[in-house]
């Protein structure tokens, strides 16, 4: 087994991979609650968990160690006094206003196997699981209709968002929307307790608390030195500068480019339309291709950062970042505006690259898939029927822990 965090690049040899299972908490979507929630429509769980272990037993065929969420955590929850401080965090972070209701909550919870626990918060606590609660709160009594009194995690297993392992560190993400913030929290007493995720020499770059959001699908490590951020629907400028210091202050990485796209559902993270696949080769949704804004961002004096506008076509600058005489961009949908608007909504650019010039997609997206083939990469397939409702690919249902280094 693999220990301990290690990614310098989108490409390398996947060694290790964190990952969360569909469960019942997909299945507290409903038309009233599902765009609260993020989700444009209801998910089958039987087909999505099927979906699901195809994902990952791609990743195990091909030599990857698959870890998951819930049993990650509860190995970081193992200490009493550690469960009950995440329980209260959670609760805080969970918006419940009842003292009463938190004290409930925090009773059932307690007494449950860790694992279990997990899994519970993870799905949600709804109130039927309390009994009856005498709380002589306004808050309880205007909530009484509404099953739950903790709202489950649908998103969870889009895994990249809630943080990202850079070099040897972490972002531990603030995300942008309340129904996802309290995912990070899993990943937060992870990383601090577990003892098989991360070695003592690992950083943190950003944390839950910080300020301002920022969220994994913007982040892709290009190389030992640079790493790129999309400035989008979710992440903030703000956001990226704090990442952007304590990442050179911490770590031997030297730029960070930003790029600055539409901020709208359908180009929700730099990762739904733009994904590196081989040395040489990225996916990219047409639509980024015309003038866009990016911005190089390094180390000034004091600790403070230096800035400065990047100009040219999105070939050029990529490939004068990763130090290459040029740089293939394979279009989403190839030429045929219709494919490519539909297989990026189905997220045809969202590829997991696995080893150099080896990605997994979803099966949908058979123009873009082709292309790649065309331009000498192997595609691995899976089905995603159910999955795709969420809006996500297969990278954004995976966060990389380790990858083996560039040759």
């Amino acid at each position: 087994m693999s220990r301990g965090i290690h990614n310098y690049s989108e490409i390398g040899k996947l060694e290790k991979v964190l990952l969360h299972r569909p469960g019942k908490e997909i299945e507290a979507l409903t038309p009233s609650t599902m765009e609260r929630l993020l989700f444009d429509d209801v998910p089958y769980l039987k087909e999505a968990q099927k979906e699901h272990d195809a994902f990952a037993n791609i990743l195990k065929d091909n030599g990857t160690e698959v870890i998951y969420y819930r049993q990650e955590t509860a190995k970081a929850l193992q200490d009493d006094k550690i469960r009950e401080n995440f329980i209260d965090d959670m609760t805080q972070l969970s918006f419940i206003e009842s003292d009463g209701t938190r004290e409930a909550i925090k009773s059932f919870l307690m007494g449950l196997p860790v694992e279990e626990m997990v899994e519970k918060i993870i799905e949600g606590v709804k109130r039927k699981d309390l009994g009856k609660i005498k709380t002589g709160s306004l808050s309880d009594l205007t909530k009484a209709d509404y099953p739950y009194v903790m709202d489950p995690m649908p998103n969870l297993y889009f895994t990249r968002d809630p943080g990202a392992c850079i070099g040897n560190g972490i972002n531990i993400h603030h995300m942008h929307t309340p129904a996802r913030r309290r995912e990070s929290l899993l990943l937060k007493y992870m990383f601090e307790y577990s003892p098989d995720f991360a070695s003592e020499e690992s950083k943190k770059f950003y944390d839950i608390y910080d300020d301002y959001s920022l969220e994994g699908g913007d982040i892709l490590v290009l190389s030992e030195d640079v790493v790129a951020v999309g400035y989008s629907e979710r992440t903030t400028i703000a956001g990226i500068e704090n990442f952007a210091e304590n990442l050179f202050q911490n770590s031997e990485f030297k730029k960070v480019i930003v790029f600055d796209i539409p901020k709208c559902r359908a180009f929700m993270h730099l990762d739904t339309v733009f994904t590196m696949v081989d040395y040489d080769k990225f996916t990219i949704h047409p639509e980024i291709e015309g003038p866009l804004s990016v911005y190089e961002l390094t180390a000034g004096k004091g600790g403070k950062l230096s800035f400065k506008t990047i100009r040219g076509a999105l070939d050029k600058i990529l490939a004068k970042e990763l130090g290459l005489p040029a740089v293939e961009l394979i279009r989403c949908g190839g030429d045929d505006m219709m494919a490519a608007q539909r297989e990026q909504w189905n997220d045809g650019s969202n590829t997991l690259c696995i080893a150099p010039g080896t990605v997994v997609t979803y099966e949908r997206n058979y123009v873009t898939n082709d292309l790649l083939d065309k331009h000498g990469i192997k595609v691995l397939t899976i089905p995603s029927a159910e999955l795709s409702r969420g809006r996500g690919g297969p990278r954004c249902m995976s966060c990389p822990v380790s990858r083996q280094n560039l040759q």
